[in-house]
């Protein structure tokens, strides 16, 4: 069974990416992801589940990292085949790459690794859809060059905006750069979650801000991109990563409404996006 993703680079409508940052269990995403897509068939919006099988890039050496490659992907294709979603995943690692493509829909790059070029080109090589993040260390206009590696080897790169550093623990978003990176001509999708995280802010772990999600997404809105991606989960404050910027399930389906209503207006009147 092939997904069409077509829908990724139409940028007459919005997309969603969404779902538990980590793969804690097969069950937890079965019932993440029917809801998110049930939320998404009322809202008429397509939809892309995400976790990740490893979290390499944990803050300690004892946070909760995920299932790994191999039962990882095991997960995530029954998540596709029960569901009838596409699935997009993390690669850290070059050698990843020819596994991960056999069963998500959509590769990612972690920020930290957006200029890993052996890692975009053999992402780019799978000729499938790339969401690169871009680095909180990067300039918006820098993404240039993570875009030309990715199509030079065939690939059908996007870009994702997740916030800079602003000094230590912290992440700030400039909203200027968001037209920056549609400037490229690929699809810009905003990363609602990640922009609201206290990198290594816990000391031992990442905090976050969730309150100021729901703000975030509706700003980036305002501005114009062509997706969004959000994490959540069924109990946050119980969740092995990310929980302190996860949005919680229970409430997914009010700020997705809202965000939406924004975007709908930026659509009707999009002035220069």
């Amino acid at each position: 069974m092939t997904f069409a993703t077509e829908f990724l680079f139409n940028r007459r409508k919005p997309f969603l990416i969404a779902g538990p940052c980590a793969l804690e269990s097969e069950a937890l995403a079965l019932e993440v992801g029917q809801e998110l897509k049930r939320i998404c068939a009322r809202l008429g919006l397509s939809f892309v589940f995400k976790s990740s099988f490893d979290k390499a890039n944990r803050s300690s050496l004892d946070s909760y990292r995920g299932p790994g490659l191999g039962p990882g992907l095991r997960v995530l294709e029954r998540v596709r085949s029960r569901l009838g979603v596409p699935v997009l995943t993390d690669v850290h690692e070059s050698g990843q790459v020819a596994a991960v493509a056999a069963v998500a829909d959509v590769l990612q790059i972690p920020a930290f690794l957006c200029r890993q070029t052996d890692l975009l080109l053999a992402c780019g090589a799978t000729k499938k859809p790339v969401h690169v993040k871009k680095g909180q260390f990067v300039a918006p206009w820098n993404m240039g060059e993570a875009v030309r590696k990715v199509q030079s080897a065939g690939g059908r790169p996007l870009l994702g905006e997740r916030g800079t550093s602003f000094g230590y623990n912290n992440l700030v978003v400039d909203f200027t750069g968001l037209p920056q990176l549609r400037s490229f001509g690929v699809p810009v999708v905003f990363d609602a979650t990640h922009s609201v995280q206290l990198p290594g802010g816990l000391g031992h772990a990442s905090g976050g801000r969730r309150e100021f999600v729901e703000h975030l997404a509706c700003a980036a809105a305002a501005v114009g991109v062509d997706g969004y991606f959000f994490e959540t989960h069924p109990r946050p404050d119980k969740a092995l990563s990310d929980g302190p910027n996860m949005v919680p399930l229970k409430d997914f389906h009010r700020v997705m409404k809202r965000v939406l209503a924004h975007d709908a207006l930026t659509r009707k009147n999009p002035g220069k996006r």
